[in-house]
């Protein structure tokens, strides 16, 4: 029996996350350990899935040669780019949060933690 998700509801909201070992590369961090989002924190059980966005948009895009525009796409480059780990968290619920590796500001230069959406988890017995 295959389990697959569905989204349910778009959130869209900035998290503070928790890690319970600190995270050396401030950039690139690996999933955390907990989030809090409306005053509730969450601890994270399992990582479902993850994957990154490197990807350049616009003007992003185009200044850069196609050789180094390749490798950034893997590798990504400073301030471009946003990690995902779809999470299910003590409650049994599914979520999907991200870091969003952009600077949010002069003085917030490391970039955010969002929650994008919730999912429920769907098995393919229950689909037919």
């Amino acid at each position: 029996m295959n389990e697959q998700t569905l989204p349910i509801r778009f959130i869209g909201e900035r998290i503070e996350v928790t890690f319970n070992q600190e995270q050396i590369r401030t950039k690139n961090p690996g999933c955390p350990d907990a989030f809090c989002w409306r005053s509730t924190e969450y601890i994270i059980i399992k990582i479902v899935k993850q994957w990154t966005d490197f990807s350049r948009k616009g003007n992003m895009q185009r200044n850069m040669s196609e050789v180094h525009h390749s490798r950034a796409e893997i590798k990504g480059s400073w301030g471009v780019g946003k990690i995902f780990f779809r999470i299910q968290v003590h409650t049994g619920q599914i979520f999907e949060i991200y870091f969003d590796r952009a600077p949010q500001n002069v003085m917030d230069r490391g970039g955010g933690w969002f929650l994008l959406q919730e999912f429920t988890s769907v098995s393919d017995k229950e689909e037919k």
